[in-house]
């Protein structure tokens, strides 16, 4: 049998990675989509503490456990849930957002454990057998485009969904439909408007649930529950992610 681990870490994930406070991050859903690729049967644990949490705490800060499993074999994850400057957030502080930006974080390191990314995480520009002069002009231009993306949101500029990766189009668009109500939605483009019920129906097929339920559930709320809803979401159950 072909070792699955040498497929995975071969792949060059450079163009998926970001920059934020000297550290390198890779998206989840992009490492999640490349998996389910190569290898359908693939799926992903969030485990649970005695209450049904889905964190874990001491009393004064707290932590995720996930498990990625590809061929039958486990790899597990612990995470600490942190704020932007990778410091521990007290548990008294910590809310249901920073809990699910960390098993999304988590659930990257878990793949990575499996061999998408590794390089990443061992301090290494290129997984191997790359040609590195190649790939640093690639990452380059990636660098370029997304800085240009974030010129053009900071100038309140739509981008076009096709240009964006599926974590850039969840993340711009959660930020965006929490600072509606019902009645300033209804005077938005219509193009933004269907924007968001294109990125449901895309979150729904490529089977991100966290990601689908929690955009869900503002989109309700802008659209005042299930009036006017499209088929694909009527009656979608409403599940409580507070802490």
């Amino acid at each position: 049998m072909e070792n699955y681990f040498i497929e995975l870490n071969q792949i060059n994930v450079n163009d998926k990675t970001e920059k934020k406070n000297n550290l390198t991050y890779l998206s989840w859903a992009y490492c999640w989509g490349e998996i389910k690729k190569l290898h359908p049967d693939a799926n992903y644990t969030i485990y649970e503490n005695k209450d049904g949490w889905n964190y874990f705490t001491d009393g004064k800060t707290c932590w995720v456990k996930t498990g990625v499993t590809i061929n039958n074999i486990e790899h597990i994850e612990y995470l600490p849930v942190m704020d932007f400057r990778n410091k521990s957030i007290s548990a008294d502080n910590v809310t249901s957002f920073d809990v699910n930006k960390t098993i999304q974080r988590s659930l990257t390191k878990a793949c990575a454990r499996h061999g998408l990314g590794l390089y990443i995480y061992a301090g290494e520009d290129l997984p191997e057998g790359e040609d590195k002069e190649k790939s640093e002009a690639f990452e380059k231009q990636a660098t370029a485009e997304k800085r240009a993306k974030t010129t053009a949101l900071k100038k309140g500029e739509e981008i076009p969904s096709s240009t964006l990766s599926l974590d850039d189009r969840y993340n711009n668009c959660l930020a965006w439909i929490k600072n509606q109500t019902p009645e300033s939605y209804l005077s938005e483009k219509p193009s933004r408007k269907d924007s968001v019920t294109t990125l449901l129906n895309d979150l729904k097929d490529k089977g991100c649930q966290m990601w689908f339920e929690t955009l869900n559930r503002e989109y309700q709320r802008v659209t005042e529950l299930n009036d006017g809803l499209p088929d694909f979401l009527q009656g979608e159950p409403q599940q409580d992610y507070r802490i």
